[in-house]
């Protein structure tokens, strides 16, 4: 009976001590897929890996990421390391800058040095993690200055990278110099997403920042407190629409000793034909491929920017053909001299395939209206902004009413009647 336990357990000594190598197997694979579908899915990160060394109980891994500047072209390389340790379910593989945390010459991290990892699983999840120590940084050139209290950004994969969940925290951040000093206070992100159909994502996050505060140099400070940024995207129809909608708010704005609150806008969208968005989303990255890449000749290059326009107009005739709607439905402003309130709608009804057939242009069938009131001691008190509103209170768009500015406006066939005042609109879709 012992010799049959004895001969189990070194079954069991055996298969363990093997794990390790099938983790690291498996982790290599991962990499190679992950790598390879970074640099498919957009054109300004490269990931390359240069030198692959997988042993049994852990690897060694070399290569290089490259940043594309969209407006530059320019690409800027870092190259890498990292030492992979495998485990019994998984690895975890420890990154750091071939060139060291710092800049040649400079100790940006004097205690102790960031540290980015990457923990993988089996069964294809994955969590990357990057804690940065507090840090002191200062440019004796130009006397500018970076504190910062230090960080967290995280963001765990799964379900084989259809979804996802971020986070990132950060206490405190300072940037100072000769003209101007920033603070930003206790600052948070979180977000959650799952994968909906081409690059259409779902899913709701989050952004708190307790207090963003601007101090230019001999002027008085100025300071956004309770900044929050809530989203939420979600499919209806059986994944067949979407409705999206973001919600900016800031709880006051303090200048000198006075602090102005709350304000409020939210942007929409809902009923959007999710093939027809995806489809638009695609040709406007592939147009922005097109545009920081060389192309094999001029005429290639046109030809692929003539497919990605084409695609982009069959795209938004699509979209308009689903219908949609897309607008402001909440503008709530707080000034010393009374609130600014608005709101505003663009819709689209949904054709038959017969309207769809003899539509002719996008903007033939938008209706949609808008609204706006501020207080008239606003353009009274600011001298700038009242030359602005008088040529729009001249031609009848900005009404009197009380002791506000109204503007009340509909869209429809093409026209904008704004306060009885119609005005053609030019057909650009």
């Amino acid at each position: 009976m012992n010799a049959k336990w004895m001969i189990a357990g070194a079954g069991v000594l055996v298969v363990a001590g093997g794990l390790p190598w099938v983790v690291g197997y498996v982790t290599e694979q991962q990499w190679q897929r992950a790598t390879a579908e970074v640099n498919s899915t957009q054109p300004f990160l490269k990931l390359e890996t240069e030198d692959y060394r997988r042993g049994i109980l852990g690897s060694e891994l070399s290569g290089s990421v490259s940043l594309l500047n969209p407006e530059t072209g320019e690409s800027n390389r870092v190259a890498f390391r990292a030492d992979v340790t495998h485990g019994v379910t998984g690895s975890l593989m420890n990154f750091e800058p071939a060139d060291g945390w710092s800049a040649p010459g400079m100790d940006w991290f004097p205690v102790e040095d960031p540290r980015l990892t990457l923990e993988t699983r089996l069964w294809g999840t994955a969590t990357l993690e990057l804690e940065v120590p507090g840090m002191s940084v200062t440019d004796a050139g130009t006397g500018e200055s970076l504190d910062t209290s230090g960080g967290l950004a995280r963001i765990e994969i799964s379900d084989a990278g259809s979804s996802a969940e971020a986070l990132v925290v950060w206490p405190a951040l300072r940037l100072s110099g000769p003209e101007m000093d920033v603070r930003v206070s206790d600052f948070r992100m979180e977000q959650t997403m799952n994968h909906l159909s081409g690059e259409i994502w779902t899913g709701s996050g989050e952004v708190v920042v307790e207090s963003v505060s601007v101090t230019p140099d001999q002027e008085q400070p100025v300071a956004l407190n309770g900044i929050s940024v809530q989203s939420s995207s979600e499919s209806v129809n059986n994944g067949g629409r979407l409705d999206s909608r973001v919600a900016f708010e800031v709880a006051d704005i303090a200048l000198s000793e006075e602090a102005y609150g709350p304000q409020r806008l939210v942007f929409a969208l809902e009923g959007l034909d999710v093939a027809a968005w995806s489809a638009l989303t695609e040709s406007l990255s592939a147009m922005q491929a097109l545009a920081v890449t060389q192309a094999s000749g001029d005429q290639d290059r046109f030809d692929q920017q003539m497919a990605a326009m084409e695609q982009m107009n069959a795209a938004v005739r699509d979209l308009a053909a689903a219908g949609f709607s897309v607008g402001f439905p909440e503008l709530y402003i707080t000034t010393p001299e009374g609130a600014v309130t608005g709101s505003a709608r663009i819709s689209h009804p949904e054709l038959t395939a017969d309207q769809k057939t003899e539509m002719l242009m996008v903007m033939q069938r938008l209706t949609g209206d808008m609204n706006l009131s501020l207080p008239l001691a606003l353009a009274e008190t600011y001298p700038e902004l009242r030359l602005q509103l008088a040529p729009l209170i001249k031609q009848g768009i900005l009404v009197q009413e009380g002791d506000r500015l109204v503007l009340d406006a509909q869209v429809k066939d093409l026209m904008v009647d704004v306060n009885g005042v119609e005005i053609p609109l030019p057909p650009l879709l």
